[in-house]
């Protein structure tokens, strides 16, 4: 499609179409011809885009079309009337969307943890230089397995999940600075990797592993999510391809923040197993189920749902009369 050729046959329309949008009021004829200029207006927009794609002219009737929805609507949709939206297709397209870094950030971590672990297995100068034996010890026999049942599980819950949401909110809404979500990541691993070596180091390697499971599996994948959002913003001005920076970091931003959402929803599902699970005295194989029941389920919403979302053209961005319209560029 020639898209000035297109244009100038429609000029006239988009025009009128402009000034429409621009009055504050109108006459019972002008209303009718701002729907019908609106309705010709939006079926030309998706041609342009999808014949042509983004264009400076596809840009400035997208600004007009906003305005006029604004004159005939008079306010934005319900918010409530969005949420359904929001969870079967904006949340889940953009956790889809980062599926494979988040894999990427929980290798990493292991292989941290594991060269750690390793580390202050083989060297006990290193265990020896974080906590005297004595504590090494408790920590090992009393402190790591009294911890889930210090307190009442309601309590504990709250606790955990406010705890790791912060965190998590963090390593994605701090990830443009791009040295505090590395940090947050390695330091999560060095934590995995030197509680390993104390309880290994006493004996009790296996009650590590188990006492972790039940919870564990959900809230590390939420961590690792978290961590790949942030790095995702923070390459977004690294590397912003065909936008300019703040375009690229507008636009990665809006879709990957809303996951906090999700991941507040995810770690409050495990800090509840957390809290109420992993205290209790049934079989690991159940207590482990029911963790593993709960990272499938996360990952069939970020696999399979997720996957559904971005092939019917969900990025996780928020909807143009949401966010705006974007800033116009010479054409």
């Amino acid at each position: 499609m020639d898209l000035d050729a297109y244009s100038a046959a429609h000029r006239e329309e988009w025009d009128r179409l402009a000034r429409l949008a621009a009055k504050r009021r109108f006459s019972g004829v002008e209303a009718d011809e701002l729907i019908d200029h609106y309705q010709s207006g939006a079926s030309q927009l998706s041609v342009i885009r999808t014949t042509v794609g983004e264009s400076a002219q596809g840009d400035r009737l997208s600004l007009s079309l906003s305005r006029a929805r604004l004159r005939f609507t008079g306010a934005s949709a319900n918010v409530l009337s969005q949420i359904p939206k929001f969870f079967a297709a904006q949340l889940p397209a953009a956790l889809y969307s980062i599926r494979w870094l988040t894999l990427a950030v929980a290798l990493a971590t292991f292989v941290v943890a594991f060269i750690y672990a390793w580390w202050a297995i083989s060297n006990p100068a290193v265990l020896a230089g974080l906590l005297t034996p004595e504590e090494r010890r408790q920590f090992a026999e009393e402190d790591f397995i009294a911890y889930y049942s210090n307190y009442s599980g309601s309590s504990f819950t709250a606790q955990v999940w406010t705890n790791n949401a912060w965190v998590a909110a963090q390593a994605i809404g701090l990830g443009i600075l791009g040295v505090f979500t590395p940090a947050v990541l390695l330091s999560n691993a060095q934590n995995l990797g030197l509680s390993a070596a104390i309880m290994s180091e006493f004996g009790h390697l296996d009650q590590f592993f188990l006492y972790i499971a039940p919870h564990g599996q959900l809230e590390l994948y939420s961590i690792f999510v978290a961590g790949a959002a942030g790095l995702r913003i923070f390459w977004a001005w690294i590397a912003p391809g065909t936008r300019t920076r703040a375009q690229s970091l507008a636009h990665t931003g809006r879709a990957l923040f809303t996951i906090v959402i999700g991941l507040a929803l995810a770690l409050l599902v495990s800090g509840v197993i957390e809290g109420f699970v992993t205290r209790q005295d049934w079989p690991w194989v159940i207590k482990i189920g029911i963790g593993t029941i709960a990272l499938s389920a996360f990952l069939v919403y970020q696999w399979v749902v997720g996957g559904r979302a971005a092939r019917a053209g969900e990025t996780g961005d928020l909807e143009e009369f949401e966010s705006g319209a974007r800033q116009l560029v010479a054409g």
